[in-house]
C-alpha cells in the first residue's frame, strides 16, 4: 500500500468519536481534523490523477494495442516531444537524466560553510568548468603544453624528425597515455577481476577503441562516409590551428597529407579489429599468458616493442613491479596477429601523429570556443544535432562523472527518500522469487542445471540507491577517495588531467590488491541500472528510484512494470548468454550440462532471428542485429515476464489495487502500459545509424515490441487474437 492511502486510512480512523455531546474545543478539533482529512484525501487524489494523466498523455488511444502496442502506449509521447537541438535523442531516461541534472546545479553551486573536502572538491571542479572566460582567455595553452609530455605532435612541429624521433619508442608513449591520460591506443591495456578467480585482479590486453564510434564507420557508406570525411576534416583543422598557434609556418598541403595517412592508418587498425558480433563469446576470448609468452607470440616490428617495458612503464606509475612471468589475459587476439604487419608500413611521425590525435580529441570540449566550433561539422554529421548544451549541463555532467561518490551524496541528501530502499529491497525478493519459480516451467533445461541457477539467483548480491558511508559525516573513506586531488578554480584543463591521472591510477594500483566484493560499481546520482557478472551484483542507483519507474505513492502495477521490470532485466543479465558462463561468485565457470547448453543455445537462436529480422527505418533500413542485441533481448523478454509474475502474486496476497481516475484500464493492463512508457523515446536518423551498430540494446520500439510478442500473458491482458502483429503463432523464451 501507498504512503497517501495509509495516511488517508490512520487520518480517517482517527476522526471518529464516541462521545454524544461536543465541547467547543472538540468541535474546534473536529473541524481542523476534517480540514485535514479533506486535505489528505485532495493530496490521494492529487497523486492518483497525476499518474493517470502522465499514462493518459502518452498514450495514443487511436491505435490498436494489438497491432503496434509501442504507438497505442508512446504515441502520445512521441506527439509531443521533439528532440532538442542538442541531444542526438530524447527519452524518458533523457528527461530524468535533464531534471536530476537540474538538482546536481542547485548542490554544486551551494556553498555551504563546513562542507566536508569531498563537496569542496567537487564544487571547486564544477566552477573551474564554468569559467568560460578564462578558459577562452588561456586558449590552447595548457594543450600545448600537454602535448610535450607524450612527446610533441610531429604534423605541428617544425622539427620533430630532428629533435624528438632518435629517441622515439612507441612501448613509452604508450605507456605515458595510458598511466597520465587514461588513454589507451593501439593497445587496450587494463587492470581488472580476473574473470576466472573473482577474488584477484589481471592485466588485460585487447584491441582499443578507435577515434569514431565503430570499425562500420571507416568503410560502409551513406551516413558512414559522410561522418568519415567530417572526421578527416575536423582532424585537419586542429592540426593546422595547433601548428599555427606555435607559430609554425603555414603549410595546408603537408598538414593534409599527414593527416591523410593518420586516417589510412587508423582505417588498417579499425580492419584489425574483431566486429562486435564475433566478441560474444567471452569464453572464447580468454587466453591467459606470462609476459614472456606475449612476446614470444606477439613480437612488433615497431622499434622491437618490448611488452614488458611497455607494461612496466604503465605499472611504474602506481610504483608496482612486473617482470616477464607476470600472468596476462590476453582478449585481442586477432587483432595482435595484425597488427605486426600494419605498424611496419608506417613511420614513427605517422604513429606519433596518430597517437596526439587521439589524445587531442578528447580535449576539445575542455578548450575555447574556436575549437569547439571546429567540431561542429563532425559532431552535426555523426549525432545531427546543431547546438551544444548548455555549460552548465556539461559542467554537471563531467563532474558527477569523475567525482561520482561525492556528488551521488550530496544529491542523495537534496532529493532522495530512504524508505526507497526497504521498499526496492522488498521487491528485488519477490522478483528473484519469480525468477527461481520460472525455472520450473523450463522444458529446455534439466534439473541438474536448474539447480545451479536456483544457487546462483540466490546469490546474487543487491546495491540500493547508495553506499551508507557517504551520507555518514563522521566516516572519513568519502574524503579519502579523493585525497590525491588537488583541483584550481582557475585551471579547468589541468583539473581534467588530474582526474585522468587520478583515475588511470585507482585502476592499476588494484593490480595488486584483492577485489573489494562491497565495491560499488557506479554512483548514486544515475539514472540506468547494472548487473556485474565478475561480482555477480545487481545495482539500483538512487537516479532510477524515481517515477515513472517506482515511487511509493504509485499503484503496485506501475512500480512492478516498472523497476519491476528493471529489477528482472539485471537479474536475467546473470542468465543471458554472457552472465551464463560465470558461477554463483562471479567466476567464468561452466556450470551447464551439455543439454541444457545446447538448448540455451537454440533458445536463443529463436530471438536472433527475431530481432534480427526487425528493420529500422530511421537507421537507412538497416535491420537489428540479433546477436549484438542478444543478452539485453534475453534480459528484456526475462524482465518482463519475472516482474508480471511478481505482480500477479502480489495481487493474490493483497488483493485488487483501485482504479486510476479516467481510465478504464485494468492494472494487469496498467503493468504493461508502464512497462512500454518507460521506453517511449525518438533518434535523430544520425544517432540511429551510429546506435545501431554500437548499441547493445536494441532500438526502444523493438524493445517493447520483442518482449511483448512473446508473451502469453500480455495477449491475454489485451484481448489480442492469435496472428495479430503482437500475438504471433511463434514465441521465443529463453527464461
Amino acid at each position: 500500500m501507498g504512503k497517501s492511502e495509509s495516511q488517508m486510512d490512520i487520518v480517517e480512523k482517527s476522526t471518529k468519536s464516541g462521545k454524544k455531546s461536543w465541547s467547543f474545543v472538540a468541535i474546534g478539533l473536529a473541524v481542523s481534523l476534517l480540514l485535514m482529512t479533506c486535505a489528505v484525501v485532495a493530496l490521494v487524489i492529487l497523486y492518483a490523477s497525476s499518474r493517470a494523466a502522465r499514462i493518459v498523455l502518452n498514450m495514443d488511444p487511436t491505435a490498436d494495442p494489438c497491432k503496434d502496442f509501442y504507438q497505442y502506449a508512446c504515441g502520445g509521447w512521441l506527439n509531443r516531444h521533439v528532440i532538442p537541438e542538442t541531444s542526438s535523442r530524447y527519452s524518458i531516461f533523457d528527461i530524468l537524466r535533464d531534471e536530476l541534472e537540474i538538482v546536481l546545479k542547485g548542490v554544486l553551486e551551494t556553498s555551504e560553510q563546513g562542507d566536508r573536502e569531498a563537496f569542496r572538491k567537487a564544487k571547486i571542479l564544477y566552477k573551474s568548468c564554468m569559467n568560460e572566460s578564462l578558459i577562452e582567455q588561456r586558449d590552447s595553452l595548457p594543450l600545448l603544453e600537454a602535448l610535450m609530455v607524450v612527446g610533441d605532435w610531429p604534423v605541428a612541429s617544425a622539427d620533430w624528425n630532428k629533435t624528438k624521433e632518435p629517441h622515439w619508442r612507441v612501448e613509452e608513449k604508450l605507456s605515458i597515455m595510458n598511466s597520465r591520460f587514461n588513454k589507451r591506443v593501439l593497445i587496450d591495456m587494463f587492470v581488472w577481476n580476473d574473470d576466472r578467480d573473482s577474488s584477484r585482479h589481471i592485466i588485460y590486453i585487447d584491441q582499443p577503441s578507435l577515434g569514431m564510434p565503430s570499425r562500420d564507420y571507416y568503410f560502409n557508406g551513406g551516413n558512414y562516409q559522410r561522418v568519415r570525411e567530417a572526421y578527416l576534416q575536423f582532424m585537419i583543422t586542429i592540426a593546422r590551428m595547433i601548428r599555427e598557434d606555435r607559430n609554425v609556418s603555414k603549410d595546408d598541403s603537408f598538414v593534409q597529407e599527414e593527416m591523410e595517412k593518420v586516417m589510412e592508418l587508423e582505417t588498417e587498425i579499425a580492419n584489425a579489429t574483431t566486429p562486435a558480433e564475433e566478441r560474444h563469446d567471452v569464453t572464447l576470448l580468454y587466453h591467459k599468458m606470462t609476459l614472456k609468452e606475449l612476446q614470444e607470440k606477439f613480437a612488433l616490428n615497431v622499434s622491437e616493442f618490448n611488452w614488458t617495458f611497455f607494461i612496466q612503464g604503465v605499472m611504474s606509475s602506481v610504483n608496482v613491479q612486473v617482470d616477464p612471468e607476470e600472468e596476462v589475459v590476453v582478449y585481442g587476439v586477432p587483432y595482435l596477429q595484425e597488427l605486426k604487419a600494419i605498424l611496419s608500413k608506417y613511420s614513427a611521425s605517422t604513429i606519433q601523429n596518430y597517437l596526439i590525435w587521439r589524445l587531442v580529441i578528447d580535449r576539445v570540449s575542455s578548450l575555447s570556443r574556436r575549437f569547439k566550433d571546429a567540431r561542429a561539422s563532425y559532431r552535426k554529421a555523426l549525432y545531427g544535432t546543431t547546438l551544444e548544451e548548455a555549460r552548465w549541463r556539461e559542467c554537471v555532467s563531467y563532474v558527477n562523472n569523475n567525482m561520482e561518490n561525492a556528488v551521488g551524496a550530496m544529491y542523495v541528501r537534496e532529493a532522495f527518500a530512504g524508505e526507497s530502499k526497504r521498499m526496492v529491497r522488498d521487491l528485488i525478493d519477490k522478483i528473484r522469487k519469480a525468477f527461481i519459480e520460472t525455472l520450473d516451467e523450463l522444458q529446455w533445461m534439466d534439473e541438474a542445471s536448474k539447480e545451479k541457477a536456483r544457487e546462483k539467483a540466490m546469490a546474487i548480491k543487491e546495491q540500493i540507491g547508495y553506499p551508507d558511508y557517504i551520507l555518514e559525516d563522521q566516516n572519513e573513506k568519502l574524503d579519502q577517495e579523493y585525497a590525491n586531488l588537488n583541483f584550481s578554480e582557475h585551471s579547468y584543463f589541468e583539473n581534467i588531467l588530474e582526474n585522468l591521472r587520478a583515475g588511470a591510477q585507482k585502476s592499476l594500483r588494484k593490480l595488486r590488491e584483492r577485489v573489494d566484493q562491497d565495491l560499488w560499481i557506479i554512483g548514486a546520482a544515475v539514472v540506468n541500472a547494472f548487473y556485474s557478472p565478475n561480482r555477480n551484483q545487481i545495482v539500483f542507483p538512487a537516479g532510477i528510484l524515481q517515477p515513472p519507474f517506482f515511487s511509493e505513492h504509485q499503484p503496485q502495477a506501475l512500480n512492478f512494470g516498472g523497476i519491476g521490470m528493471v529489477i528482472g532485466h539485471e537479474i536475467t543479465h546473470g542468465f543471458d548468454d554472457n552472465g551464463r558462463n560465470f558461477d554463483k561468485d562471479g567466476n567464468m565457470f561452466d556450470w551447464w550440462s551439455n543439454f541444457s547448453a545446447t538448448h540455451f543455445k537454440e533458445q536463443s537462436r529463436c530471438m536472433v532471428y527475431q530481432y534480427g529480422n526487425y528493420t529500422w527505418e530511421l537507421a537507412g533500413g538497416q535491420n537489428v542485429s540479433g546477436i549484438s542485441t542478444l543478452g539485453e533481448n534475453i534480459a528484456d523478454n526475462g524482465g518482463v515476464r519475472q516482474a508480471y509474475k511478481a505482480y500477479l502474486k502480489w495481487l493474490e496476497r493483497e488483493g485488487t489495487e483501485p482504479k486510476l481516475p479516467g481510465l478504464n484500464l485494468s492494472h494487469k493492463q496498467l503493468f504493461f502500459l508502464n512497462f512500454a512508457q518507460v521506453w517511449c523515446g525518438s533518434y535523430r536518423p544520425e544517432y540511429a545509424s551510429q546506435s545501431i551498430k554500437t548499441d547493445v540494446h536494441s532500438p526502444l520500439k523493438y524493445r517493447v515490441m520483442g518482449s511483448l510478442q512473446n508473451f502469453e500473458a500480455f495477449s491475454e491482458v489485451f484481448h489480442c487474437k492469435r496472428g495479430t502483429a503482437m500475438h504471433p503463432a511463434g514465441k521465443c523464451r529463453v527464461w
